[in-house]
């Protein structure tokens, strides 16, 4: 079985969305020790973003010189994605959104063809088959009252939901940003939440 694990976050160490990511995949692997598990950094090696030319490419014309490189990388993403029968995904709230390493990555998955097609009858995912778990860092609180300014967990949910996938989960660190009790309190939650997530 394969495992792709995906981090987004700009803080390293610091970062509470891959210290939650990093305990999910932990887990998945003490329950499934043949995990093969593929890790990408998109903070570290992000994929350039979405242009003209790389639409161009997808639709099979020719690759110019000049993003021939980030032509090879975009696939290899997409491929990535393919073969996983999990994804595990730290993703951090930056700016009531998420970080755009993390919207370039997805402008890679979403492909026609590939992960949804199109017919008379509206859109069809094609991604089903996986599963989904996504570790969010939140610095404030989003309940019904200020949902309206949250756009990770929503949009997130609107694009695996787009490709198919119905086995989505989230764990969410929430208020991380309001002082160091409440990090301490929502990395402590989302860490024990992670550690009694089902076998994969």
């Amino acid at each position: 079985m394969n495992l792709l694990h995906i981090d987004a976050s700009v803080l390293g160490d610091h970062s509470v969305s891959r210290q939650v990511s990093a305990a999910i995949v932990s887990r998945l692997r003490a329950a499934d020790p043949s995990l093969n598990v593929t890790y990408r950094d998109l903070a570290a090696q992000p994929l350039a973003h979405l242009s003209g030319l790389h639409l161009a490419a997808a639709q099979g014309a020719e690759v110019p010189a000049n993003v021939q490189q980030e032509h090879v990388a975009a696939q290899a993403a997409l491929d990535e994605f393919l073969a996983a029968d999990v994804v595990v995904i730290g993703a951090p709230m930056y700016n009531f959104t998420l970080p755009s390493q993390l919207k370039a990555w997805i402008d890679r998955i979403l492909i026609a063809g590939k992960t949804f097609s199109y017919s008379a009858a509206g859109p069809t995912g094609l991604a089903g088959a996986k599963r989904v778990i996504v570790a969010i860092s939140r610095g404030n609180f989003y309940d019904a009252e200020h949902s309206a300014a949250e756009h990770l967990e929503s949009y997130l949910r609107t694009v695996f939901g787009f490709i198919g996938v119905t086995d989505l989960e989230f764990i969410a660190a929430d208020g991380v940003q309001v002082g160091p009790e409440h990090r301490e309190r929502a990395l402590k939650g989302a860490l024990e939440t992670a550690g009694q997530l089902r076998a994969a």
